[in-house]
Order: C-alpha cells, then sequence, then structure tokens
C-alpha cells in the first residue's frame, strides 16, 4: 500500500488564480497544515517550501488535475525531483460533510492512501507539444466541416444564374473561384452580399485547409520519432498513433494490457441473459482513444488480408459480424500496448 512508503501526502485542489493545499500526516491520518498559494511560480516555490517544513521525509504531492489547472505546479515539483501522484475525480461525500477547496485538498490527500499502485501524471516534452497540436487541428478540422456546412446551405439560396455556374465545380475549384470574386463591382444588392459572404467563407476554409495541413505535417513528424513502430502497423495513420501516444502517455504508466483496454473501452463486460451468453464491451473510458482503435480497424477491414481472414473465420464459428469486431478490438488493443511498451522510451 502506498501509505506504507509515505510519512506525508500533500494534497492540492488545483484552481485557475490559487491552489489549496493540505498536508496529511499518514500514519495518524491528522492534518498538519493547511495553505493557499497564487498559481504561478512564486505560488509554486512556496507550496514547495511549506511542504519542506511540515513534511520532511518520505511525501508525496497528491494533485486533482495535472493535465489542466494543476499542470503547472506538477511542472515545476517534477523539476525539483518531487513525487507527484494524479487523482481523479473525487467522490463528494454526503452533503453534511461540506464542500470547500481545502476540505477538497484533505481528501485528494486521504485518496491516494489506501491505493496499491497509485496514478502518475502524464509526461510532458514531446507529448504535451503533440497534445497541443493534436488540439489545434482538431479544431481546425471542426471549423473548416461548419464552414463547409455555412456555404451548402448558402450555395442553395445564391441568385441565378451564378448558382447555376457554381453547382458543377469541385471544391478545390469552388474554394478558388469564390476566394477570387470581387463582389463590389455588382450592382444588384442581392447577387452582391450573396458574393461577399461566400468569398467571406471560402477564404477562411482556404486558410483553415492551410492550417490543417502544416499541423498534421508537424504531427506527423513528433509521432514518426516518438514511435515509429506504431506507422508501420497496418491501417495506423499518423493522427491515429497520435492519439495512441497521448492516451498512454509512457513506459509503466499503465501497468498491463487489460488495463490499456480498459481504458480504450475495449474490455470485454459480460452481458449474458438466461441461456443466451455474450460480452459487450465497456462504453466508458478514453473515447478518443476508442475512436482512434475503430479507425484503424475500419481500414484493416478493407485493406489487410489477415484481419478479413480472422473476421471470415469468426463468422463460421457462429459469432456475428459484430461479436468478431469487438474480438478484434480487443486484440487490437492488446497489439498497440506492446508496440508502445517495448519501443524506444519517450522524452519527458
Amino acid at each position: 500500500m502506498l501509505a506504507d512508503q509515505l510519512d506525508y501526502v500533500v494534497g492540492v485542489d488545483p484552481h485557475r488564480d490559487t491552489h489549496a493545499l493540505a498536508i496529511v500526516h499518514v500514519a495518524s491520518g491528522a492534518v498538519v497544515a493547511e495553505s493557499t498559494v497564487l498559481a504561478n511560480s512564486d505560488g509554486y516555490a512556496a507550496a514547495l517550501r511549506l511542504a519542506e517544513e511540515h513534511a520532511p521525509g518520505r511525501r508525496a504531492f497528491a494533485i486533482e488535475g495535472t493535465g489542466s489547472y494543476g499542470l503547472g505546479l506538477t511542472r515545476f515539483l517534477g523539476g525539483r525531483s518531487e513525487r507527484v501522484l494524479e487523482v481523479g475525480r473525487l467522490k463528494r461525500e454526503r452533503r453534511s460533510g461540506g464542500k470547500t477547496d481545502a476540505l477538497d485538498a484533505v481528501r485528494a490527500a486521504r485518496s491516494v492512501l489506501a491505493t496499491e499502485r497509485p496514478s502518475t501524471p502524464r509526461s510532458g516534452g514531446d507529448r504535451q507539444a503533440l497534445q497541443a497540436l493534436v488540439a489545434a487541428r482538431e479544431g481546425a478540422v471542426n471549423a473548416k466541416r461548419a464552414g463547409l456546412c455555412q456555404l451548402r446551405d448558402l450555395l442553395i439560396t445564391t441568385p441565378e444564374p451564378l448558382r447555376s455556374e457554381l453547382r458543377p465545380l469541385t471544391r478545390a475549384r469552388l474554394l478558388r473561384r469564390l476566394a477570387a470574386t470581387r463582389p463590389h463591382s455588382q450592382r444588384d444588392a442581392e447577387l452582391r452580399g450573396s458574393l461577399l459572404a461566400l468569398r467571406s467563407i471560402a477564404r477562411r476554409l482556404l486558410q483553415l485547409t492551410a492550417e490543417a495541413r502544416e499541423l498534421a505535417r508537424e504531427i506527423e513528424a513528433i509521432t514518426r520519432r516518438l514511435a515509429p513502430q506504431l506507422l508501420e502497423q497496418p491501417g495506423v495513420g499518423p493522427h491515429a498513433a497520435a492519439q495512441l501516444l497521448l492516451s498512454w502517455s509512457h513506459q509503466g504508466r499503465i501497468t498491463s494490457e487489460a488495463a490499456f483496454a480498459r481504458l480504450a473501452g475495449a474490455a470485454p463486460i459480460p452481458a449474458s441473459s438466461g441461456q443466451t451468453i455474450r460480452y459487450r464491451l465497456d462504453r466508458s473510458g478514453d473515447r478518443k482513444l476508442n475512436r482512434a482503435l475503430h479507425q484503424i480497424l475500419v481500414t484493416r477491414k478493407r485493406t489487410d488480408p489477415a484481419t478479413i481472414a480472422y473476421i471470415e473465420r469468426r463468422l463460421q464459428e457462429g459469432k456475428t459480424r459484430r461479436e468478431a469486431t469487438r474480438c478484434l478490438k480487443r486484440y487490437l488493443a492488446r497489439s498497440l500496448y506492446r508496440q508502445l511498451e517495448h519501443g524506444p522510451p519517450m522524452t519527458a
């Protein structure tokens, strides 16, 4: 148990501007000290001084939200060789127990004491850069999708004969055509307004396309440097590989392939009733990781001979196509986890 390895646990409830701290003595469970520090470099240094003063010896910081508001403090402590543990969403006690930042800090500290294998924060460095790039590209792709829908709707109500002229064009030619228009040379108010709106959306879409491509190139470069073995697997492209790296983080964080499958929502759960014996997949976990596995499977079922043969064999055994896909997703989670764990060490 973790309680046998530590003398003190410093619980942290982070927020945007301040962090609440509570130092808990492991042997007695008593709260030794409480404080609130600013969420900046001076506040992080003050938190470390508080821990050195009231929690000498074996200690660890239990931080809630190490990937969001607690990320700055996690980086600061990691750079000073302090042990940092990740606290998941705290289960709120009954209403009579109260709710304050100080109480949440105490609960964060006590929540890790009963665990055998506490979670560690995800790695930074290249992984954090990859996460920022993936988030930026996803935002550009979503904005582009919304712009294309808006463009399609506007084309429906565009006045003739312009509408008939634009309808046969491909998407690329349509965007170039609209981006080069000069609406102010038109005398008709309706036509001028429609062209101005279409030109604005077309130029926005071209800019978003360029942004998404630039980000995609950087994502592929980082992914190829961190995990080239993933890109050698059939059906695994740069974006799926990037999501696998983000969810997995680094060697040793996820302790087993079963835990990785559970995180990916690919762990089989009994769903039997009466004489029917069946399993279903877990619907919890990291849904972005689950989506990456699904995208890999879609590609493999279309292009990979081994995958096609596996599904046919399962169908001949009496399983439905959906059940065969579930078995395949669990196998895929196992295979990719081994590729990640036995690959080159990930830089922090």
